[in-house]
């Protein structure tokens, strides 16, 4: 395997730029896998990105999978909802899993790929059980489900499809406890999936600022806005905490395909002046609006298609800068927020009663700030990207051993 072995990583989302705004926590796990590893990084080409560059020490690979005007299936709300928003996009799809395929394929022959990081179960799940099919049992991989995956392709054909890569792979990670529920419901066994959610930096970047006065009166959203991000149900309670809190302001930072709808509900509902769109903004100043507001809401619910947030790194996020918190009720909020949960969670569509918690948040600071600083220390050692690529080293390395040793 050498001094320092190869790892391919496998994924649909990744930062087409630095200060890319799309979620990076793939590319931020595989930055810090590549002091132990040499990382390749294969993944889609979006309109604007390089085809290959290295970036903070990972080479990434992107592949062209359509026109590149057209190569617009990942970003902007995720493959889910691009496909339920634009049916034609469907046509994509065998060219973006077949691209991938042949790149990965490309680089294992010229690489020598030692081990394989598989982002979601479908469909780089699918490409590194072929990858390991075409070299006779090499290489080994390891497969995460973030939660789309798992929650939002529903069916006989699919549940056999999850069962099939995970029953190839060396090792299966999930990123919170209600997945492995899930996946042990599709006949995984068990002790084969392991609880490991992605990563936060919570040593330097997410941190509490004391010299940064927290407002009295701000809500703060986070996230892209598709439907399982509930953002609806945040707007249908402002009205009611504006009785009580006529000055209170709602700040919503993400992009994607339902911002019309949620801007003309604003509308609708005479909330202009009280509800501020801030549309994409970058990891970087993510930490000054979580500094700055006086509560975080993640209004989370399970949408139409059965997708629900596989963990909800956002929370994480603002509860490292100090942030109080309020959440909807799915299942995988409870593996961030532990023994505070009930404390901190709240059903978003009854929308008298956020309201109402979200009125009684801002209204006790001195006891919510005590909460939030309890959050942040029950979190650290889970969730701090020091302890998380840890771990994740020590998997794909056993991975490799094991296959080392067949």
């Amino acid at each position: 395997m050498g001094c320092r072995p190869t790892l391919l990583v496998l994924a649909s989302t990744y930062p087409r730029w630095k200060g890319d705004p799309e979620p990076s926590f793939v590319h931020e796990l595989s930055r810090r896998l590549a002091g132990r590893f040499r990382v390749i990084a294969v993944c889609p080409h979006a309109p604007g990105a390089a085809t290959r560059e290295v970036m903070d020490g990972v080479e990434v690979v992107r592949y062209r999978y359509a026109p590149e005007r057209w190569e617009t299936l990942v970003n902007d709300g995720g493959i889910v909802a691009n496909l339920r928003r634009s049916r034609w996009k469907l046509l994509l799809l065998p060219g973006f899993v077949l691209a991938q395929l042949w790149a990965a394929w490309r680089v294992c022959r010229r690489e020598g790929v030692d081990v394989v990081h598989a982002h979601w179960l479908v469909p780089q799940g699918l490409v590194a059980v072929t990858l390991r099919m075409l070299g006779r049992g090499r290489p080994p991989f390891v497969v995460t489900s973030h939660g789309a995956d798992l929650y939002a392709l529903r069916g006989r054909a699919w549940d056999v499809v999850k069962r099939f890569v995970a029953g190839r792979a060396s090792a299966v990670t999930v990123v919170s406890s209600a997945m492995k529920d899930q996946l042990a419901k599709l006949g995984v066994p068990g002790g084969k999936v392991m609880v490991q959610s992605m990563g936060v930096d919570l040593s330097e970047r997410f941190t509490p600022d004391p010299s940064v006065p927290r407002s009295s009166r701000e809500i703060l959203f986070v996230g892209r806005l598709v439907e399982k991000k509930g953002v609806r149900h945040l707007l249908d309670a402002m009205p009611a905490v504006l009785e009580e809190i006529p000055d209170a302001r709602l700040t919503i930072a993400g992009f994607g395909p339902e911002e019309a709808a949620l801007r003309e509900q604003v509308s609708r509902l005479g909330l202009d002046g009280s509800v501020r769109f801030l549309g994409a903004v970058r990891q970087a100043e993510l930490p000054g609006l979580y500094r700055r507001a006086a509560l975080f809401v993640a209004p989370f619910v399970q949408a139409s298609t059965g997708d629900q947030e596989g963990l909800g790194l956002v929370l994480v996020e603002a509860i490292g800068c100090g942030c109080p918190v309020l959440a909807g009720g799915v299942p995988a909020v409870a593996d961030v927020l532990g023994q505070l949960a009930a404390s901190n969670i709240v059903d978003p569509a009854d929308t008298a009663m956020l309201a109402r918690r979200m009125v009684e948040i801002i209204s006790g600071q001195e006891a919510v700030r005590e909460r939030a600083q309890r959050l942040r220390q029950l979190i650290v050692e889970r969730f701090d990207w020091r302890y998380v690529a840890g771990r994740y080293v020590s998997l794909l390395v056993n991975a490799c051993r094991r296959e080392c040793g067949k």
